[in-house]
């Protein structure tokens, strides 16, 4: 399955079609998402910001799951400024609906790296330790 958001940011076909379970993972699934969403979630950011967070993130592998979540409707690209423009993302209306599954998903984390005894974030930037307000 082709993961990457098509052209004009349209959204992307539902993989299973009439599947529920299939449209969540195909708009919310991937290694980043959930957690870029948790980061806009406290606030808008420019790329660069979002870069430095996660800094395990390529570019490459990060300006493909924010044109993702953008073709979804979850995160609203914007243009702040004149070529070579800043831009900034942030949730959209839609994109805060999925706010409690990632807070849901969050804790749930929270208490299997208790479990299995994980280690905590290497930087507090990169951690995800807050709740969602």
């Amino acid at each position: 399955m082709d993961k990457k958001a098509l052209p004009g940011n349209l959204p992307r076909p539902n993989p299973l079609p009439g599947c529920p379970m299939a449209a969540a993972f195909a708009a919310i699934g991937g290694k980043w998402k959930l957690t870029l969403l948790y980061w806009l979630a406290h606030g808008e950011s420019h790329f660069a910001g979002l870069r430095r967070r996660g800094a395990p993130i390529t570019p490459k592998v990060l300006a493909e799951q924010l044109r993702e979540l953008e073709a979804d409707g979850l995160v609203e690209r914007v243009v702040t400024g004149p070529v070579p423009a800043r831009v900034i993302y942030r949730l959209t209306p839609y994109g805060a609906t999925v706010l409690p599954v990632v807070e849901g998903v969050r804790v749930w984390g929270e208490a299997h790296l208790e479990r299995t005894r994980g280690d905590a974030a290497p930087n507090a930037a990169m951690g995800c330790a807050d709740a969602i307000g």
